[in-house]
């Protein structure tokens, strides 16, 4: 773990892989809710955990480097289902990368079990993981000035939605009709950190 200290009131702690993120963003939601931590925003990525607003960070940062993570509990939130066309326009080229046909790809997206590890880039905008680390792939070598809302998409070990139409540079799998971001819903995002997924094969793909 390693603590850096951010303006006046705010730390970006480091953790050395996206587990043990998760784990930390556990603990101190866990803490928070628990009054033992006074704290304005807790945002999970990759491998960090942001904490703003904190009022003594200098005391937390110290305690964090000496106290141990418990490990997250098992996820136990409902399923969101994502009906989706594996009709984009890069499905081949996965399919090439992984060495299987285009219906191949499709079948084991659609049999993989995503979890949201964290959000970022647009709102609504979700990078899952599940897929094994050999079905990892590149991003575009020449990015798109624009992809429609609702492409399903493949970039390193993450697949993600496109919330709205976005420039962007990954592989381009299928598409959905379901709303990512609805600011008047309530949450206006679909998906959170910890939200499972499965995407749902609809349509000619």
């Amino acid at each position: 773990m390693k603590v850096l200290p951010i303006g006046d009131d705010a730390l970006l702690v480091e953790m050395s892989s996206g587990e043990e993120a998760r784990a930390l963003h556990t603990e101190l939601l866990r803490r928070r809710a628990e009054g033992a931590l006074s704290v304005r925003e807790i945002v999970p990525a990759a491998r960090t955990v942001l904490l703003d607003g904190l009022t003594d960070p200098a005391r937390l940062a110290t305690e964090l480097t000496t106290s141990e993570v418990p490990p997250a509990p098992p996820r136990a939130r409902e399923t969101v289902e994502l009906p989706v066309r594996y009709d984009g326009p890069d499905l081949a080229d996965v399919a090439a990368h992984w060495g299987v046909s285009p219906e191949e790809v499709a079948r084991i997206h659609a049999d993989t079990e995503f979890t949201v590890a964290f959000c970022g880039f647009a709102p609504g905008f979700g990078y899952l993981t599940g897929l094994p680390q050999r079905y990892d792939v590149p991003r575009r070598a020449t990015p798109r000035t624009s992809v429609p809302a609702g492409a399903v998409a493949l970039a390193g070990p993450y697949t993600g939605v496109y919330p709205r139409s976005s420039p962007g540079g990954w592989q381009l799998i299928g598409s959905t009709d379901t709303v990512l971001w609805d600011h008047t819903r309530v949450p206006a995002a679909l998906l959170s950190p910890g939200t499972r997924v499965r995407f749902v094969p609809s349509g000619s793909s």
